[in-house]
């Protein structure tokens, strides 16, 4: 299961998500980068949107331990598909 950290801005949430090896920095479902590890992850969010005042550490961010909401919205319905005509 992939993992994330969230932090919620006035310019929407910003997500840095595992995708296999690497993370993924996100603004809402908007991928800005790729990286090899968290924290160059989060020094690129925090050099490219300044402005959004995002927590300096990690420890600061929510972490969440299970898939993406989107991908856990898909995986509960995917037997629905096949009813549908």
């Amino acid at each position: 299961m992939p993992a994330q950290y969230v932090a919620p801005s006035k310019f929407g949430l910003f997500r840095i998500v595992q995708h296999g090896g690497r993370w993924r920095s996100l603004l809402g479902d908007c991928e800005l980068a790729r990286h090899a590890d968290t924290a160059a992850a989060l020094a690129y969010l925090q050099m490219s949107c300044p402005r959004a005042r995002l927590p300096l550490a990690l420890e600061h961010w929510r972490y969440l331990a299970g898939p993406p909401a989107r991908l856990a919205q898909a995986g509960a319905n995917d037997g629905d598909w096949l009813l549908t005509g």
